[in-house]
């Protein structure tokens, strides 16, 4: 069964929404954050990228950073532009743009769970990205990004949620990128007791994304419970935030590899390797439509790739994905890029940015881009209760939890 809690999250006012939220801190480089916050002093941002205040610019790992963090999170909370809502509360969280709409349950979720096995993980995680995330919640004390799960649908769960969704939002806005954003608050404890009794019926949820942030949360519980000799198990400490959506409303898309080199094969070479694997022909259509397809931009042309079906292991849930297949015939034996986590000669370009991106950094800094098919949800769901891990950025979930808008502080 899975459970949920109600927590009393910090929020911003309904007038400053739309400025205090902002996007998650691993989608935007230091300079994009830097650019975004530069005329708004209220973006969260200053808290979940402290480093864009710094002069000179510093790393991530720079104490100052979490230092500085932990002070505008203060400021933001003693200023009032985040406010402690008096009692505690679920929080059903949407957000449409003009073509799809999602929406989500956001509450504290468990820790035990989380180690257990009953919210199962898909990728590996880099272990200097977890100390970040470590060092930004003890100072900050807070979780100030939820992680994105999901969870096989429910007919009762979805009924609740559309009897919230049917009265005025406490918070609504439309983002900058178009996307607008409605956060309902839920207090009564009978409506809450209910969602609790229902989530009782889930077996397993899933993260979707943010599995830094889960696996840096459970570092904070271990290192906390340590620390502390009158441990109970009911700690703030104990729980992480979250928002949790059927796996039904999601949408994924591609997620696409830049590479910055040939690694010595000539343009010749490197096509008739490739053919053997796949079979090649140019297009005009630079973003596949179908699984096994794979765009490939070259020497200023793109090109289609269609993976042969004896290059595909159709049995094992993780070696049929898109990503892996390219990681297994491309990347690791014709490009040497043997991992994708660590290796300098490869960056990703994540699918709301677009095939244009992809070219723009071919004219910039690489040689070699990729455009793949999005990973789906019965491939993430049978990957992960197989127990298995997809390779690193193989989802682009669209469009992307903000931060700012619910943040659950650790005491």
């Amino acid at each position: 069964m899975a459970v949920i809690f109600p927590f009393r999250a910090w929020r911003p006012p309904a007038e400053l929404a739309a400025r205090v939220a902002a996007p998650p801190y691993d989608v935007l480089t230091s300079e994009e954050a830097r650019e975004m916050a530069r005329d708004n002093p209220l973006s969260f941002l200053h808290i979940s990228k402290a480093e864009i205040e710094l002069e000179p610019p510093a790393a991530a790992a720079d104490p100052r950073v979490s230092d500085l963090a932990a002070r505008n999170f203060a400021r933001f909370c003693t200023g009032g532009t985040l406010r402690q809502d008096p009692r505690p509360a679920l929080y059903v969280y949407e957000q449409r743009t003009e073509d799809h709409g999602q929406t989500g349950i956001a509450a504290a979720f468990s820790l035990d769970e989380y180690e257990q096995g009953r919210i199962r993980k898909h990728e590996l995680t880099r272990p200097d990205k977890v100390e970040d995330r470590i060092r930004h919640i003890n100072a900050v004390n807070a979780n100030t990004g939820p992680v994105f799960l999901t969870y096989r649908r429910r007919e009762e769960i979805d009924a609740w949620v559309d009897e919230v969704r049917s009265t005025q939002p406490d918070t609504e806005f439309t983002a900058q990128d178009g996307v607008r954003h409605s956060v309902w608050v839920v207090s009564e404890m009978d409506q809450i007791r209910l969602l609790m009794v229902l989530f009782q019926e889930v077996p397993l949820q899933y993260i979707a994304d943010g599995h830094h942030r889960a696996a840096a949360a459970d570092r904070v519980r271990e290192l906390r419970r340590k620390n502390n000799p009158l441990h109970c198990g009911d700690e703030a400490y104990n729980l992480f935030l979250a928002v949790t959506f059927s796996d039904d409303q999601l949408r994924i898309l591609g997620y696409h590899r830049i590479i910055k080199d040939l690694h010595g094969l000539s343009l010749q070479s490197l096509i008739e390797q490739l053919g053997e694997k796949f079979e090649i022909n140019n297009t005009s259509a630079p973003q596949p439509d179908r699984r096994g397809d794979f765009g490939m931009f070259l020497d200023g042309h793109w090109f289609r790739l269609r993976v042969k079906p004896e290059a595909v292991k159709s049995d094992d849930p993780e070696q049929g994905l898109d990503v892996s297949i390219l990681q297994n015939h491309v990347l690791t034996p014709l490009l040497g890029i043997d991992d994708p986590r660590t290796s300098p000669r490869i960056d990703f370009v994540g699918g709301a940015r677009g095939t244009a991106e992809l070219e723009r950094r071919c004219g910039l800094d690489a040689k070699l881009a990729f455009a793949l098919y999005p990973t789906g949800m019965d491939q993430l769901l049978a990957v992960a209760d197989a127990g298995r891990s997809m390779p690193p950025k193989s989802t682009w979930f669209d469009p992307k939890l903000l931060s700012g808008l619910i943040v659950r502080t650790l005491v």
